[in-house]
Order: C-alpha cells, then sequence, then structure tokens
C-alpha cells in the first residue's frame, strides 16, 4: 500500500487545470508583447521590455514580505501573476482599443479627448473586471487558501504587478515615438516606475480584500461586499487616471495623496491580520502539547516574525539546507493547523477534510522536527567544542514520535474545530 505523502496539505503541486492557466496567459502575455512589437521598432520594443521588467523583482519582494507568517503556495501566487500579465492584460487591450474607436466616432471626438474619456471612465470598469475575474476564481476553486485580508491583498497584488509590468511595456515604446523620445521615456518611467509602482495592485487589492471577507460568509451579503470591492477598485482607478488626465500637477498631487491613503489603510488591514493569526496560534496550539510535537516555547516562536527568523537562521546555520525546509517545513505545518482550526470553527471545512488536513499537518510537524539539528541536551560531546546553541525560544528537548493514542481521534463530544477537545491541557483527541 502506497502511503501518501503529508507535504499534499501544503498544496505545492500545481493541478492539471493551473497548468493549462499558465500556457494560457503566457501565450496571452506573448501576444500583447508581439503587439507592442509591432508598434516600434526591436530596439525601442527591448529598452521598454528592460525598463518594465527591473523592477519588478523588488516589487515583488515587497508584497511577498506581507506574507510571511502563512505563505501562500507558489503555483496560486505564479498563475495570479501570470494572469496579470498575460490574459487580464490582452482582454482589457483589446477592448480599451475598441472602447476608444466608439467613443471618438459616437462622440465625434478627437482620439485625445475620446482617450482621456476612455481612461478615466472606460479602463477602470475593463481593467479592474479583467483583473477580478482571476480573485472569483480563487474564492470558487481555491476558498481554503483566502484566510484572511492578507491573503486577498496579496493575490490581487500580484495579479496588479503583472498587468502593470506588461502594460508599461506599451506605455514605454510609445513615449519613445516622439520627437523628444529620450525626455518622454523618462518622465513615462518616473510616473509609472517609480511613482506610483503600487497602483494597480492597490486598485485591485479592494476587489482582493472583497474576496477574502466573501471566503468565510454566506448569504446575500457576500454578493454586495463583492460588489462594493469591484465598484470601490473601478472608482479608485478612474479617480487616479482623471486627476492625472485634467487636473494636471495638482491633480496628480491629489490622486497620490488618496493612493498613500489607501495603501496606509491596507497595511493597516495587514498588521491587524497578523495579530489575528498570531491570536489564533495562541488559542489553538497550546492543547497540541501533549503529543509532543509542540510546547509553549514553540507557541511564542511562532508568535514572532523575528523569533521565526532567528530560528531558521539557526536551523540553517547547524543543520544546513535541510535544517532550513525543516524549520521552515514545521513553521507552515504549525500555522496551517491552527488556521484550520479557525476554517473549522465558522463552518468553512467539512469534518473529514479537517481531520484529513490535520492528521497531515501534524505527520508533517512530526517529520520536520524529526529532521532537525539536535539541541544541546542530545549532543554527543567530543572533547573541548560547543555543542550549537539553541534558538531562544526553541523546544527544550529532541522530539519523538508521538506516543501511541495521542494522534487526533474524532471527537466524543463538542463540534469539530469549536475547541481543544479533550478539554484544557489534554491531547485533541
Amino acid at each position: 500500500m502506497t502511503i501518501r505523502d503529508p507535504r499534499w496539505v501544503f498544496k505545492e503541486r500545481p493541478s492539471v487545470g493551473l497548468i493549462v492557466g499558465l500556457v494560457l496567459a503566457g501565450l496571452c502575455a506573448l501576444a500583447s508583447f508581439s503587439f507592442d512589437l509591432l508598434d516600434g521598432e526591436p530596439v525601442r520594443f527591448v529598452i521598454a521590455l528592460i525598463l518594465a521588467i527591473a523592477p519588478v523583482p523588488l516589487l515583488l519582494a515587497a508584497v511577498l514580505g506581507l506574507d510571511r507568517l502563512e505563505p501562500e503556495p507558489r503555483s496560486n501566487l505564479i498563475f495570479a501573476f501570470a494572469w496579470g500579465a498575460g490574459i487580464a492584460v490582452l482582454a482589457a487591450g483589446i477592448i480599451n482599443s475598441v472602447g476608444l474607436l466608439y467613443i471618438s466616432h459616437a462622440a465625434n471626438l478627437e482620439l485625445d479627448d475620446a482617450r482621456g474619456i476612455a481612461a478615466t471612465f472606460g479602463a477602470p470598469l475593463v481593467e479592474e473586471t479583467m483583473k477580478g475575474l482571476v480573485l472569483l476564481g480563487l474564492l470558487r476553486f481555491r476558498r481554503q487558501e483566502l484566510d484572511g485580508p492578507t491573503d486577498g491583498i496579496i493575490y490581487a497584488s500580484m495579479v496588479g504587478l503583472g498587468f502593470a509590468m506588461s502594460e508599461n511595456v506599451s506605455y514605454y515604446v510609445a513615449a519613445q515615438s516622439g520627437p523628444v523620445a529620450v525626455q518622454s521615456l523618462a518622465v513615462t518611467v518616473v510616473l509609472r516606475g517609480v511613482l506610483s509602482p503600487f497602483a494597480h495592485p492597490l486598485f485591485t487589492s479592494m476587489i482582493g480584500v472583497a474576496v477574502a471577507w466573501a471566503a468565510h460568509r454566506h448569504g446575500p451579503g457576500r454578493v454586495f461586499i463583492l460588489l462594493a470591492g469591484w465598484v470601490g477598485a473601478m472608482l479608485l482607478h478612474g479617480l487616479w487616471n482623471g486627476l492625472a488626465t485634467y487636473g494636471g500637477f495638482p491633480g496628480l498631487v491629489v490622486a497620490y495623496l488618496v493612493l498613500m491613503a489607501v495603501l496606509f489603510t491596507l497595511i493597516g488591514l495587514v498588521i491587524r491580520d497578523r495579530r489575528r493569526i498570531v491570536a489564533l496560534l495562541q488559542r489553538y496550539l497550546p492543547p497540541y502539547e501533549p503529543t509532543g510535537l509542540i510546547s509553549g516555547a514553540d507557541v511564542t516562536m511562532l508568535s514572532s516574525l523575528p523569533a521565526r527568523r532567528h530560528a531558521r537562521q539557526w536551523s540553517k546555520a547547524h543543520g544546513g539546507r535541510a535544517g532550513l525546509r525543516a524549520m521552515s517545513d514545521y513553521q507552515l505545518a504549525a500555522t496551517e493547523l491552527g488556521l484550520l482550526h479557525e476554517r473549522a470553527s465558522r463552518g468553512g471545512v467539512g469534518e473529514s477534510v479537517f481531520y484529513e488536513e490535520q492528521r497531515a499537518l501534524l505527520e508533517c510537524m512530526r517529520a520536520a522536527r524529526a529532521s532537525l539539528p539536535a539541541p544541546p541536551s542530545r549532543v554527543v560531546r567530543f572533547g573541548p567544542q560547543q555543542p550549537p546553541q539553541a534558538p531562544p525560544g526553541q523546544w527544550p528537548q529532541q522530539p519523538s514520535q508521538p506516543p501511541p493514542g495521542q494522534w487526533p481521534q474524532r471527537p466524543s463530544h463538542g463540534p469539530y474545530g469549536a475547541g481543544p477537545y479533550g478539554g484544557p491541557g489534554q491531547p485533541p483527541r
């Protein structure tokens, strides 16, 4: 009989549908870039592509830095970015171009005048809808990954960064076509790549927060909050485009201040959500102490980002890459265990699924602890050398296989996930 690898619970392996989606997104990105290449000379396109891609690693690091407590599956993040860079930008570009021509002919306007109207009223509707579709897909097919507003912001930001990168290529190519190409390109790069690199992520984060909220709600209120997030994204996008188009420099300053207000609001949401997750860990993990897989010191370590980082550094220093991987797996599994209990307490996961994932997470924690460097109490000294010092807040003894009978069984009372089974200080049963 083949034993299933418990790491399946981390959902790292991409599904067939996800792979197909990535291929489709890649083809759409190539099609979008081909249009940009046809609009300008190859040299201009290469310059634009380099300038658009250059800041992306730094921007991605900033976004992913918000998600250090419970990192999202890489495959989901890659797909969200690819959707924005490929499918969303190509579809929006085609629809926006058709809309621009329609406005110009229907209202008998010059192309420049029609472009301002389309940018203010048409582009926000089209672009936020195209970007938001992948977030609705996550709500439908990957709801379990949306544990709070931070997750919605992360996925929305990935979509927005991908979209902005591909869109910037088009803008940078166009900026090089005028008589003052260098100056025009410099201004465009400063405005789009330096002053407002997070504009699209901020717009779409309105939808991301709404999707994350709707993921754990039932009833007609879900539809209302999704519509509110979608409208909020469009209004914010339209306000930015409108003030930048018609307001001159003062309008641009006002638009920038609005974006900064939204940015700080979202950062506040992330900080609050992080505290919520820490509280969940402190509530749900202590009852697992009798299993030997976690201690009070471990909970303290898991509740602090600096302590988590120090524990990973210690594991890498004394156990190499394998030690680092083991510590990372332990931290992720323990965090997911706390979030699993919260989802169950809200009725967001079925009882059979709860026990299946709970058992897999506990097995991941056991395997990870068994692979960690031995703490001082288990180190055999040879001569005067000193044993590796365990990181502050780390476990005081070498873990072992949990004693028989301490693996969680179905509860004899109380709803699953409602609290620690067996009462305080007892192993979950």
